[in-house]
């Protein structure tokens, strides 16, 4: 590998392997997966007791007296909620446990003199005592946001359990009730009143207590994560940001994507020297780090092996999105992980763009019929626009998003107009109307950020959407011809994922299986924009950079997937407030307005 990237030691080896999935904790949650199923399936479905598995049924924990449906149905919800936290290792998950097993062992040996029942409990609790130390990871960032989270999902889990525990008595049920009175049955009976559903027997006893236990859970894990101490998501310190700036003014010119771990919205590690360090975020369990490492790169295995510690004290799922072919070498070859490519960079070189040649015709075209129509454009340094100019971009960046939501982590910088990034470019579209609007004359915005000394990296693009076809092609023009009287010698404009796939797939000889690869990448494009990025960005003939995903294990795509389209602000848990709820403030230097979103929305 080129670079001068040291190679890795026999200490490197062992440290930096990364957290690999623990045979006891997973075998351990597994277990508890399926004891609380079993618990679960006994307290729910009367016949499932009295089955073959009836013998198997009888000695779970949870399983005697009067109240063994509920007792069942609870210790089988609260194994399921603490089963994915013992194979993620967690120390509060694994105390947790060894509580409540226990206790079901005692109750299962005083309420129903359960010798085996009490060996199922201590057969699942041994291996938590004797592995106890492979249980030490720490928790997770949190917010008393969680509380509601559980509060929704766990009542909408208790509503379908419930509807099945009033509808598997049918041979006991009086009357034939509507699916709205079962449904009634079930609210009143999370709260512990009666409701209009009637059983003969003591079937009403057995479901008004376990629609009872499923009401005292939801009530108790949402009480519990509301009064439990915060650990808020970790934030860029003023401290660490301007250790980030020494690197990135020494180091900046390596990686395009360098200038956007500034966003305060990360967390950093350092290399022990200083010299080197990585920024992430983490989502849903998954430390999502992207790009490169900044700074020196003898220095990124010091940075990594904190990375890599970090997220083994967490049990977190390490990735990396976005990095380079060098750094994606570097991050597999230190820690075992693997790289999968993910799609390329289009990187402009400002002194072979011109607007001449047939290949630049339509783009040629474009420009020409908007400049006809009366826009103009300027290209400027942040630190050269007033204040009150910023603060009317900022309002109207926000306004033309697009979306009730903020997008972008990777490739985003978050924030327009801060005092500490006066080296950012903004290009901006004007056309004087008859009346003018909220923004005056102002119709759409580029913004990029510092790569190194003569780069500079696309961050957002918004527009007017009552403003003519065409104003991100006019802007990016603009500051490409502008870009030499700023010392500017590439541009890097979007990353267009699975461009190598999508530009394959559609040439001839191209085979069924790419083809059919690139027809789902076209289908999904109606929502992620994967090919229209690819076609805006190749408007300008530019080279192709490859970037790269580093993961640990196959297995773990999904999840990463998923956090990554969390980060990115494709998909949101939490439901944000209408816009004319929402309360405009001015941004302050620090922290400054929320404004980050590198797409395109190109007629």
């Amino acid at each position: 590998m080129s670079g001068g990237v040291p190679g890795r030691s026999s200490r490197g080896r062992r440290l930096l392997r990364g957290p690999r999935p623990e045979s006891v904790p997973v075998l351990v949650g597994r277990a508890a997966t399926l004891v609380g199923l079993l618990d679960i399936a006994a307290g729910v479905f009367p016949r499932f007791r009295h089955s073959r598995m009836h013998a198997l049924a009888e000695v779970l924990p949870g399983s005697f007296g009067p109240f063994a449906a509920a007792l069942s149905l609870s210790a089988g919800v609260l194994l399921l909620l603490l089963a994915h936290g013992l194979k993620r290792r967690k120390r509060r998950a694994w105390r947790a446990a060894v509580a409540l097993l226990p206790a079901g062992a005692a109750a299962q040996f005083a309420y129903r003199h359960s010798i085996v029942g009490a060996l199922i409990a201590v057969a699942l609790l041994v291996p938590l005592l004797r592995h106890r130390d492979q249980f030490a990871a720490l928790p997770d960032p949190r917010s008393r946001w969680r509380a509601l989270a559980n509060f929704v999902l766990m009542s909408a889990g208790s509503v379908l359990l419930g509807l099945v525990i009033v509808s598997v008595h049918p041979g006991r049920t009086i009357g034939d009730p509507s699916l709205a009175d079962r449904l009634t049955h079930v609210i009143y009976g999370l709260f512990g009143f009666e409701g209009p559903v009637d059983y003969r027997g003591n079937t009403s006893w057995t479901v008004a207590f376990s629609l009872g236990a499923l009401g005292w859970i939801t009530a108790v894990t949402t009480i519990y994560l509301a009064f439990r101490p915060e650990h808020p998501a970790a934030r860029l310190t003023e401290e660490d940001e301007e250790k980030l700036r020494a690197l990135l003014a020494r180091h900046g010119g390596r990686d395009s994507l360098g200038h956007f771990a500034l966003r305060r919205d990360k967390a950093v590690v350092f290399s022990p020297s200083g010299k080197a360090a990585v920024t992430y975020r983490v989502v849903s369990g998954v430390m999502l780090a992207s790009g490169d490492p900044i700074g020196d790169v003898e220095a990124w295995p010091g940075a990594i092996e904190r990375f890599m510690d970090e997220a083994r004290a967490h049990s977190w799922t390490p990735a990396v999105m976005g990095c380079s072919e060098t750094g994606g070498e570097v991050w597999t070859r230190e820690t075992g992980l693997d790289a999968l490519e993910l799609g390329d960079e289009a990187v402009v070189d400002v002194a072979d763009f011109s607007l001449a040649g047939r290949a630049m015709r339509n783009v040629r075209q474009m420009v020409k019929r908007i400049e006809r129509a009366g826009y103009e454009t300027r290209v400027r340094r942040i630190r050269d626009l007033g204040e009150a100019e910023l603060e009317r971009i900022r309002r109207a960046a926000e306004d033309w998003r697009g979306t009730d939501t903020e997008r972008g982590f990777s490739m985003a910088l978050g924030r327009i107009g801060d005092p500490a990034d006066g080296d950012c470019l903004i290009a901006t579209a004007h056309k004087q109307d008859d009346e003018p609007g909220e923004y005056g004359d102002l119709k759409a915005i580029l913004h990029f950020v510092p790569w190194g000394e003569d780069g500079v990296s696309l961050d957002l693009m918004r527009r007017d959407r009552s403003a003519d076809p065409g104003m991100n092609e006019l802007l990016i023009v603009a500051a490409l011809q502008a870009a030499g009287k700023f010392g500017i010698t590439r541009v890097s404009l979007n990353f267009a994922m699975f461009r190598s796939a999508l530009a394959r797939g559609e040439k001839i000889g191209a085979g069924p299986v790419l083809r059919a690869w690139r027809g789902l990448l076209v289908f999904l494009s109606r929502w992620f924009q994967i090919e229209s990025l690819y076609k805006f960005n190749a408007k300008f003939q530019p080279r192709w950079e490859p970037r790269f995903l580093v993961y640990r294990a196959p297995a773990d795509l999904p999840r990463i997937g998923f956090a990554a389209m969390q980060a990115e602000g494709f998909v949101t848990l939490a439901v944000p407030l209408p816009r004319f709820l929402r309360r405009r403030r001015p941004a302050p230097p620090r922290p400054c307005g929320h404004v980050g979103e590198r797409d395109v929305r190109a007629a």
